[in-house]
């Protein structure tokens, strides 16, 4: 039983555990931009995922042509290549050639090829800028206070694989081959947020299950529901998260979609730019979930005391404890049912609280059960056998009889009903000898056992004596 807590004590237990609750959805969010953001293969596979859906590729599609128009004079081009008399041709051409660009954009871009060098692209960009924002490199430079990144290199791969490159690189301006990412007002500010978000998300965790150990050295004689309590709060953590998710989703697309064919695509991005922040959120309720099922079994429950009178014997040993729980954590760490069993600081966090919940309950089983061994565990399940054994015997033993007696019945009725039917009475002998073949074939049957059988005859001979005159 849990000791009484104070009257101001369990109201600031509370509190602390409502705001480990905060910092825990704060928590959520960290991770989330930690892991989207600084994380290049996370970036590699939202931009993958990205062009695989057909409202992006047409925006992109648009937008690249779109981008080729703005830096080229495609109609100047071609008025300078057509002869004088066909210069008037130019304009219209031009606007053909619009459309027929971004049509041959939209099937290029839905080419595994063209898709596998935009993933390359995002990858090396993405290096190059968590490269710069840690002081710099050869590709991404810091010069004359702007950040860029060069894309000649990517022309020349484009040449390479669709022999355009080359092309491209002499009518496009010197400005195009450089990609403005960010300026010098802007990167120190983006230099303190790599600062803050690499190491943020850990902080935030600890941060809250210091605030939940406060309260339970607070509240000592409250644990078990202080795990119960912060348990739900995980899970009003995770669908907090899940709500805020939706919500700025509503607001993420009406601020920037200007039309409303551009809301699909915007609306996709939003999502597989989230599904991080959803897999995050649905492990925390997971979370959850795990402690308010601890806090239940370690309650005073029917249920639980008896699963606990159960694993007493073998739980108190600590070797037979910590076994089990290596056991499970080597499934989790192979399984990876969350993203932080594949992240090293979080999965020490993990292994740790794990740890206290099996030492925890091991200590609560010895001062509930003092005595339990696995002796008497062992004798116990014998005796419980003993009893379905012995109990299945007797339910066997009252099948066969009622077998029995059902038999004789409709025997006796058989014989009534010839009787009436043919006018005749059986005599009593022949019904004698009929009554006792039936017993040997029920007896080869094997529903009957040799002492049933002996019964049976001894009962029809002497009902055969009693009725004569």
């Amino acid at each position: 039983m849990e000791a009484k807590v104070g009257s101001w004590r369990r109201p600031l237990a509370m509190a602390l555990i409502v705001a480990a609750t905060v910092v825990a959805f704060l928590a959520i969010l960290a991770i989330w931009l930690n892991r989207q953001a600084l994380n290049t293969d996370n970036w590699s596979r939202t931009s993958s995922e990205l062009l695989q859906q057909p409202v992006v590729r047409d925006q992109l599609a648009a937008r690249l042509t779109e981008e080729l128009y703005s830096s080229v004079d495609i109609e100047g081009e071609l008025r300078d290549a057509l002869p004088d008399r066909a210069k008037v041709l130019a304009a219209p051409a031009a606007n053909a050639l619009r459309n027929q660009v971004e049509k041959t954009a939209r099937k290029a871009l839905a080419r595994p090829d063209v898709q596998a060098l935009w993933v390359d692209a995002n990858r090396n960009a993405h290096e190059q800028l968590l490269l710069v924002l840690d002081g710099g490199g050869k590709t991404v430079s810091t010069r004359n206070g702007v950040v860029v990144l060069d894309v000649k290199q990517l022309l020349a791969r484009l040449q390479q694989e669709v022999g355009v490159g080359g092309r491209l690189s002499r009518v496009l301006p010197a400005s195009a081959s450089q990609v403005t990412l960010m300026r010098s007002n802007q990167l120190e500010t983006a230099q303190t947020v790599l600062r803050v978000l690499k190491p943020l998300p850990v902080f935030l965790v600890v941060l809250s299950l210091v605030l939940f150990g406060a309260a339970v050295a607070v509240a000592p004689g409250w644990r078990r529901r202080a795990l119960r309590t912060y348990g739900i709060g995980f899970v009003v953590a995770g669908a907090g998260a899940l709500l805020a998710r939706s919500v700025a989703g509503d607001q993420f697309v009406s601020s920037l979609a200007r039309t409303a064919a551009a809301e699909p695509s915007i609306a996709t991005v939003y999502s597989i730019a989230t599904a991080l922040l959803v897999n995050v959120a649905v492990a925390t309720i997971a979370y959850g979930v795990v402690m308010i099922a601890g806090a239940w079994l370690a309650g005073p429950t029917g249920i639980a005391t008896t699963v606990r009178r159960v694993a007493a014997p073998y739980w108190r040993v600590p070797w037979i404890a910590y076994s089990a729980l290596a056991v499970v954590v080597a499934i989790l760490v192979a399984w990876a049912p969350t993203p932080a069993w594949r992240n090293g600081p979080m999965l020490v966090i993990l292994i740790v609280l794990l740890a206290a919940g099996v030492e925890a309950l091991r200590r609560q089983m010895i001062r509930e059960f003092p005595a339990a061994s696995r002796a008497d565990a062992a004798r116990r399940r014998r005796e419980r056998w003993a009893r379905m054994t012995a109990a299945g015997r007797r339910q066997s033993a009252s099948l066969r009889q009622t077998a029995v007696r059902t038999a004789g019945t409709a025997t006796t009725a058989l014989a009534s009903s010839r009787d009436a039917v043919t006018g005749r009475a059986t005599s009593t002998d022949e019904e004698r000898i009929e009554q006792l073949e039936r017993l040997g074939r029920l007896r080869a049957a094997g529903v009957l056992d040799d002492e049933e059988l002996r019964t049976e005859k001894a009962r029809i001979l002497h009902d055969d004596l009693v009725g004569k005159p």
